[in-house]
């Protein structure tokens, strides 16, 4: 398990910068889920949120 906690770590550092980057990210999706709507939200807001949680869920399943 420690082995997968430092791939986590890798992972955030080498795609977001720090963990309070990808934080920011993920409270963004949730946000989203709330309120999207047309025009609300840019389609690269939409797409660094899906590629967030695509890119946690792809390493959840190593």
């Amino acid at each position: 398990m420690a082995q997968k906690g430092n791939g986590l770590k890798a992972f955030i550092k080498e795609s977001y910068g720090s963990p309070e980057e990808l934080a920011k990210i993920l409270d963004l999706g949730v946000v989203m889920l709330f309120y999207l709507e047309e025009d609300t939200f840019s389609r690269r807001e939409v797409q660094s949120v899906a590629e967030a949680l695509k890119g946690i869920g792809e390493w959840l399943r190593e």
